[in-house]
């Protein structure tokens, strides 16, 4: 099988062991800067090309799309779709889970727990917008954001109103999200592969820090999670239409809260938590993914096909056992 995984770093950790697993199991791998891509859209006849010559065909086009690029890389994913290539992830599910507020609205639709969220516009409505999440002390978010940047935690009141008002007259979107106190720093990274959970660690911030992110010095340490927390992690990344994510999970007591939903997981914190191989994992499943796709009667559109209706849950989904092992 051909491969291409779209990256802007070769050298990267997860770029990397993406390369090793699928050389490893005698696929032809290639790395290429969605950057570098020239999309050319023409009737009939969608292409792209690297520098000056076409690009040539591949069985499988795995996107490790960044946030700093979010806007070009999808539409480079988006034509390699239309030009009737597979792949892991789609662009419409890329967007859809980088968009935090529209994600969280998806999920709430098909009744998976998020922290309570209100969006705020103007000074005035800031006071009602407490309320509803509980008071302070709350948790002010960027719509676009990643790593845990753009996501901060503000003590009082005035604090709130402070932050808000700089970062409107920023010309930012932003929404105000309930804290939940007794997840103590701590929260579940799973990771989806193929509707199976094939890896979990608990993270736990540092000191004087609320955000968990190991970017941030967090420390992160193999789980065994409550069928609760598979069952969320698998049906979130359902509801979004991805094959391939990173779930971050509260714990709170009535249950899992969905925090964020990642379409281009880091590898390199997870595997070195849990022991687990992640890359060897979303390698099988594109394999898997490229059979059933050459098998199916008829091609579809996927594009056309995604926009047109959401995915909906499979009942099988809902039995979905605690602990997966990777095959």
């Amino acid at each position: 099988m051909r491969l291409l995984i779209l990256s802007r770093n070769v050298t990267l950790y997860s770029t990397s062991r993406l390369v090793l697993a699928a050389r490893s199991r005698g696929h032809e791998v290639t790395v290429a800067d969605p950057l570098d891509m020239r999309i050319v859209v023409s009737k009939g006849r969608p292409s792209m090309f690297l520098g000056a010559r076409p690009v040539e065909h591949f069985d499988l086009v795995i996107p490790r799309i960044g946030a700093s690029i979010t806007n070009y890389g999808l539409a480079v994913v988006r034509q390699f779709d239309m030009m009737g290539v597979p792949v892991l992830n789609t662009a419409v599910a890329i967007a859809r889970s980088r968009d935090k507020l529209r994600a969280m609205q998806l999920l709430t639709k098909k009744d998976l727990d998020v922290p309570v969220t209100v969006c705020a516009r103007s000074p005035d409505s800031v006071e009602q917008a407490l309320a509803v999440v509980g008071g302070t002390p709350v948790i002010v978010k960027l719509q676009q954001g990643a790593q845990g940047i753009g996501t901060m935690i503000a003590e009082t009141p005035q604090a709130v109103t402070s932050l808000l008002e700089t970062l409107w007259a920023m010309g930012q979107d932003i929404f105000l999200q309930e804290y939940i106190a007794e997840s103590k720093g701590r929260d579940f990274r799973a990771i989806v592969v193929g509707g199976r959970v094939v890896a979990a660690m608990r993270r736990q911030a540092r000191r004087g820090e609320f955000r968990s992110n190991l970017h941030r010095g967090g420390i992160g340490l193999e789980a065994e999670l409550d069928p609760r927390y598979v069952r969320a992690a698998v049906q979130a990344t359902k509801v979004m239409g991805l094959e391939i994510a990173g779930v971050d999970m509260l714990e709170s007591r009535i249950g899992p809260k969905i925090l964020e939903i990642n379409s281009s997981p880091g590898l390199e914190g997870i595997e070195r938590a849990t022991g687990r191989d992640v890359a060897g994992a979303i390698v099988a499943h594109a394999e898997r993914y490229v059979l059933r796709r050459a098998s199916a009667s008829k091609r579809r559109d996927v594009v056309i096909e995604e926009e047109r209706r959401p995915r909906r849950l499979k009942p099988e989904v809902l039995s979905t056992p605690a602990k997966r092992r990777i095959s």
